[in-house]
């Protein structure tokens, strides 16, 4: 006995196949929205993750600003006490100087000179005088040059002939002359003696 089957096959195959696809593109899709998912929570989380890193980064350079202030400020209060702490140290060795400055004075004068007036600005002393001659002046701009720790950088502003009437026939040349020297503080003297004491540095041997 012969069997026909008079369903339409063909179309019932293509349906089949038409499933088959839909299907495979649903999982498909579901496959690669998961996986888009997966993707999407991780970069999520990755940046969540660094935004709790700058937060943190910004706090601690919050507290790193606020610490450089507070050193900054503390830097300038040790500056300002060592300014006042220098002012009263200078203040305590200027009651000195005009005693350091007539010893001096008194110490390298030499013979026929004679002083008629010391003015002292601050650490620049003015010494007007009289002099025998040229050359006792130069004397004693050597000896405030060389022999006078106190005493530096003599300088000759002026020096000017004149006459001395010393009785009714007896009129004799002088130089008038005006001297400026810089009077050192006994901190400075310390100073200039300690690095005049201190050893050379040896020579590179060759």
């Amino acid at each position: 006995m012969i069997l026909i089957n008079l369903l339409p096959h063909r179309e019932a195959a293509r349906k089949r196949k038409r499933e088959a696809f839909f299907a495979s593109l649903v999982v498909a899709g579901l496959f690669g929205g998961l996986i888009a998912g997966g993707v999407f929570v991780w970069y999520q989380a990755q940046i969540s993750n660094q935004q709790d890193k700058n937060m943190v980064l910004e706090t601690e350079i919050k507290k790193l600003e606020g610490q450089i202030k507070e050193i900054s400020t503390l830097q300038q209060e040790i500056a300002a006490l060592r300014a006042r702490q220098q002012a009263v140290e200078d203040l305590q060795a200027d009651r000195n100087m005009p005693v350091h400055l007539l010893n001096e004075l008194v110490g390298q004068l030499p013979d026929g000179v004679y002083i008629s007036s010391v003015k002292q600005s601050d650490q620049v002393v003015s010494i007007t005088g009289v002099a025998q001659s040229n050359e006792r002046v130069s004397e004693l701009l050597r000896n405030l040059a060389n022999n006078s720790p106190y005493l530096t950088k003599p300088e000759l502003i002026e020096i000017v002939a004149g006459n001395v009437s010393l009785g009714p026939r007896d009129n004799r040349r002088v130089a008038n002359f005006n001297v400026r020297v810089r009077l050192l503080r006994s901190s400075e003297v310390q100073k200039a003696a300690a690095a005049a004491s201190a050893p050379a540095p040896a020579a590179a041997k060759g």
